[in-house]
C-alpha cells in the first residue's frame, strides 16, 4: 500500500515549522492521523510531537565544536545532512511501515540543499523505494515577496527544486496573515504572475541594458516552464489551509486509485 510524504522546503525564516504545525491541526481536525519528522539538525523548538528527530542521529552544535572538523554553521548543517544520507537506516527504522502512512518532512533551510547538492534528491529517492508518494511543499515568505525583483528570486528558488527533485511541487506564500490589508491586495498579483507584466513595472528600476536582457531572459525562463504558482497560506484561514491541502493530495493522489486515504475524510 502506497504511503504519502510532504517534504517541507524553503529558505530559513519563511514559516517551514509553522506551517507543519498548523497543517497537523488541520489534518487532525479531519480525523486523519499525520506525523511529523525533523530532519532539521539545527532546529532549536517546535510546538507538535514529532515521530523522528534527526538531532538523535546528529546535531549542528556538535559537528561546529569538533577540532578535528572546524566547520561553521552552514557548513556544519551540510556534513550533517550528508551524514544523514549515508544513515537512511535510520530514518527507516524511526518510521516503521503503518500503512497510509501520512508524514510531513520538517527540512532545513539552507537552499543549497535544493538546488545543487545531492542530499535531498537521494532523500527522494529512498522514500519512493520505501513506497512512498512524494510531495515538495516550497515555501516562500509573503512579505518577502512584495517587490518584483524579490518575488522573481523567489520563484527562480522554487523552480530549481522542482528541476532538481523530479517530484510534484505545491509553492505556497506564507504568512498571509501578518500582511496589512493594502499588502494583502498588491500580493495577488504575485500569486499566478504575468512576468512581462512584472518586468515592465521593474524596468525602470533596472538601468543598465545588459541587466535588462538578463531579467527578461529570466522571464522568459519562468514563463516558458509555466509551472510557478503560488497558493497563499494564512494559519486563521482554515478554508484557505483546507485548499492547499487539497493541491497536496491531489498531487500524491491521497485517497485516489491505489491509496485508502479516503477512510478518514
Amino acid at each position: 500500500m502506497p504511503r504519502y510524504a510532504q517534504l517541507v522546503m524553503g529558505p530559513a525564516g519563511s514559516g517551514k515549522s509553522t506551517y507543519c504545525s498548523t497543517m497537523t491541526q488541520h489534518v487532525e481536525a479531519l480525523n486523519r492521523s499525520v506525523q511529523v519528522v525533523n530532519l532539521d539538525p539545527a532546529a532549536e523548538h517546535f510546538d507538535y510531537p514529532v515521530m523522528a528527530d534527526i538531532r538523535e542521529l546528529i546535531q549542528v552544535d556538535d559537528v561546529m565544536e569538533d577540532d578535528s572538523l572546524r566547520f561553521g554553521p552552514n557548513g556544519g548543517l551540510v556534513f550533517c545532512m550528508e551524514y544523514f544520507a549515508n544513515n537512511f537506516d535510520w530514518l527507516e527504522e524511526s518510521l516503521g511501515h503503518v500503512e497510509d502512512d501520512y508524514i510531513l518532512f520538517d527540512c532545513p533551510g539552507q537552499i543549497e540543499l535544493y538546488t545543487h547538492l545531492p542530499v535531498m534528491r537521494q532523500l527522494v529517492e529512498q522514500l519512493q523505494q520505501w513506497e512512498f508518494r512524494v510531495c515538495g511543499v516550497f515555501l516562500v515568505d509573503s512579505q518577502f515577496m512584495v517587490e518584483s525583483f524579490k518575488f522573481i528570486s523567489g520563484v527562480m528558488a522554487a523552480l530549481s527544486a522542482m528541476v532538481s527533485l523530479e517530484i510534484p511541487q505545491v509553492n505556497i506564500m506564507t504568512k498571509m496573515d501578518l500582511l496589512s490589508p493594502k499588502a494583502k491586495k498588491e500580493i495577488e498579483k504575485y500569486l499566478d504572475p504575468d512576468m512581462y507584466s512584472m518586468m515592465e513595472d521593474s524596468s525602470h528600476t533596472i538601468r543598465s541594458t545588459k541587466f535588462k536582457k538578463l531579467t527578461k531572459a529570466i522571464c522568459d525562463l519562468i514563463d516558458d516552464y509555466s509551472m510557478v504558482r503560488f497558493l497563499p497560506f494564512d494559519r486563521t484561514d482554515e478554508e484557505g489551509i483546507n485548499i492547499v491541502l487539497q493541491h497536496i493530495d491531489f498531487s500524491i493522489q491521497y485517497g485516489g486509485p491505489g491509496g485508502q486515504g479516503a477512510k478518514g475524510r
